[in-house]
């Protein structure tokens, strides 16, 4: 939930519409007390990207530019040898890191 004082409410209105349209909810704030809620009047069900664009402007994801990248998909999978198994190796590969 976002917060936003009297003054940048009436200054951004239109950047807090933005926040509100893609699905957060904007509290305004007068002199450091809460006096209203700014929030969608329209719920719309399965808005994946109104929750992508939440989530990334929140920091918590990073959107993807493209597929995965050449190099990565060019190296062989990781084969095990002898009595090791798959998960060993993998939780080997991982240990090493890139």
């Amino acid at each position: 939930m976002r917060r936003a004082t009297v003054t940048e409410a009436k200054n951004g209105l239109s950047a807090l519409i933005d926040y509100v349209r893609n699905g957060e909810t904007v509290v305004i704030m007068d002199r450091g007390r809460p006096v209203a809620r700014l929030e969608s009047a329209i719920e719309i069900k399965g808005d994946d990207e109104g929750r992508l664009a939440r989530l990334e402007r929140a920091g918590v994801v990073r959107v993807g530019g493209g597929g995965p990248l050449p190099e990565v998909l060019e190296q062989p999978p990781p084969q095990p040898t002898g009595d090791v198994s798959i998960v060993e190796v993998l939780l080997e590969e991982r240990r090493q890191g890139p």
